[in-house]
Protein backbone atom coordinates (compact mmCIF):
# COMPACT_ATOMS: atom_id res chain seq x y z
CA UNK A 1 0.00 0.00 0.00
CA UNK A 2 2.53 2.50 -0.71
CA UNK A 3 4.83 4.53 2.49
CA UNK A 4 1.75 5.57 4.03
CA UNK A 5 0.15 3.69 6.51
CA UNK A 6 -3.30 3.24 6.61
CA UNK A 7 -3.74 4.62 10.13
CA UNK A 8 -2.17 7.82 9.02
CA UNK A 9 -4.55 8.22 6.59
CA UNK A 10 -7.82 6.95 8.04
CA UNK A 11 -6.80 9.03 11.00
CA UNK A 12 -8.24 11.79 9.95
CA UNK A 13 -11.37 12.95 10.15
CA UNK A 14 -11.98 14.38 6.71
CA UNK A 15 -10.73 11.72 4.99
CA UNK A 16 -12.96 9.39 6.87
CA UNK A 17 -15.56 11.57 5.59
CA UNK A 18 -15.15 11.42 1.95
CA UNK A 19 -14.49 7.53 2.06
CA UNK A 20 -17.90 7.80 3.80
CA UNK A 21 -19.45 9.78 1.30
CA UNK A 22 -17.54 7.67 -1.31
CA UNK A 23 -19.50 4.14 -0.18
CA UNK A 24 -22.55 5.55 -1.31
CA UNK A 25 -20.73 5.50 -5.07
CA UNK A 26 -18.95 7.31 -7.18
CA UNK A 27 -19.07 10.57 -7.51
CA UNK A 28 -17.64 14.17 -8.53
CA UNK A 29 -14.78 16.01 -6.71
CA UNK A 30 -16.98 18.70 -7.09
CA UNK A 31 -19.75 17.16 -5.24
CA UNK A 32 -17.58 15.64 -2.42
CA UNK A 33 -16.06 19.28 -2.06
CA UNK A 34 -18.98 20.82 -1.49
CA UNK A 35 -19.97 18.67 1.39
CA UNK A 36 -16.74 18.58 3.27
CA UNK A 37 -16.11 22.27 2.56
CA UNK A 38 -19.81 23.08 4.25
CA UNK A 39 -18.89 20.12 7.01
CA UNK A 40 -15.54 21.12 7.81
CA UNK A 41 -14.91 24.72 6.86
CA UNK A 42 -12.24 24.11 5.02
CA UNK A 43 -10.56 25.21 1.34
CA UNK A 44 -11.44 23.61 -2.10
CA UNK A 45 -7.91 23.30 -2.54
CA UNK A 46 -7.68 21.92 0.82
CA UNK A 47 -10.58 19.44 0.03
CA UNK A 48 -8.37 18.38 -2.84
CA UNK A 49 -4.85 18.15 -1.02
CA UNK A 50 -7.28 15.21 1.00
CA UNK A 51 -8.49 13.65 -2.09
CA UNK A 52 -5.01 13.34 -3.26
CA UNK A 53 -3.70 11.46 -0.23
CA UNK A 54 -6.74 9.05 -0.94
CA UNK A 55 -5.69 8.20 -4.40
CA UNK A 56 -2.18 8.00 -3.06
CA UNK A 57 -2.30 6.17 -0.92
CA UNK A 58 -4.78 3.20 -3.09
CA UNK A 59 -7.71 4.40 -1.04
CA UNK A 60 -9.34 5.79 -3.47
CA UNK A 61 -9.45 5.98 -7.32
CA UNK A 62 -10.33 8.82 -9.74
CA UNK A 63 -11.70 8.87 -13.44
CA UNK A 64 -12.38 11.91 -16.16
CA UNK A 65 -15.66 11.99 -17.40
CA UNK A 66 -15.45 14.80 -20.09
CA UNK A 67 -14.58 18.10 -17.49
CA UNK A 68 -15.34 15.79 -14.22
CA UNK A 69 -12.77 13.86 -11.93
CA UNK A 70 -15.27 11.31 -10.07
CA UNK A 71 -14.29 9.16 -7.47
CA UNK A 72 -14.69 6.13 -5.74
CA UNK A 73 -13.50 3.77 -2.81
CA UNK A 74 -10.89 1.47 -3.77
CA UNK A 75 -11.51 -1.72 -1.46
CA UNK A 76 -7.96 -3.49 -1.18
CA UNK A 77 -6.45 -0.97 1.44
CA UNK A 78 -9.83 -1.57 3.35
CA UNK A 79 -9.19 -5.18 2.91
CA UNK A 80 -6.05 -4.60 4.42
CA UNK A 81 -7.29 -2.79 7.74
CA UNK A 82 -10.25 -5.33 7.91
CA UNK A 83 -7.50 -7.99 8.19
CA UNK A 84 -5.01 -6.27 10.52
CA UNK A 85 -8.52 -5.53 13.09
CA UNK A 86 -9.27 -9.21 12.74
CA UNK A 87 -6.94 -10.47 15.28
CA UNK A 88 -8.47 -8.46 17.60
CA UNK A 89 -11.78 -9.32 16.94
CA UNK A 90 -11.25 -12.54 19.19
CA UNK A 91 -11.57 -9.71 22.12
CA UNK A 92 -14.86 -8.47 21.22
CA UNK A 93 -16.49 -12.02 20.58
CA UNK A 94 -15.34 -12.99 24.29
CA UNK A 95 -16.63 -9.90 25.61
CA UNK A 96 -19.94 -10.12 23.52
CA UNK A 97 -20.32 -13.87 24.58
CA UNK A 98 -20.04 -13.17 28.21
CA UNK A 99 -22.18 -10.27 27.63
CA UNK A 100 -24.89 -12.69 25.95
CA UNK A 101 -24.77 -15.61 29.06
CA UNK A 102 -25.34 -12.70 31.28
CA UNK A 103 -28.34 -11.24 29.90
CA UNK A 104 -29.69 -14.77 29.53
CA UNK A 105 -28.94 -15.34 33.28
CA UNK A 106 -30.74 -12.02 33.99
CA UNK A 107 -33.47 -13.07 31.88
CA UNK A 108 -34.16 -16.44 33.82
CA UNK A 109 -33.95 -14.86 36.96
CA UNK A 110 -36.45 -12.17 36.23
CA UNK A 111 -38.86 -14.80 34.86
CA UNK A 112 -38.37 -17.36 38.05
CA UNK A 113 -38.51 -14.13 40.34
CA UNK A 114 -40.52 -11.89 38.30
CA UNK A 115 -43.55 -13.79 37.25
CA UNK A 116 -45.63 -12.05 40.58
CA UNK A 117 -44.56 -8.98 39.60
CA UNK A 118 -45.21 -8.90 35.92
CA UNK A 119 -48.74 -8.92 36.93
CA UNK A 120 -48.35 -6.00 38.70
Amino acid sequence: MGRVHAFDVLGDPVRRRILELLASGEQASGEVSAVIREEFGISQPAVSQHLKVLRDSGFASVRADGTRRLYAVETGPLREVDAWLERFRGFWDQRLDALGTELARGKRERRTQGEVSDDE
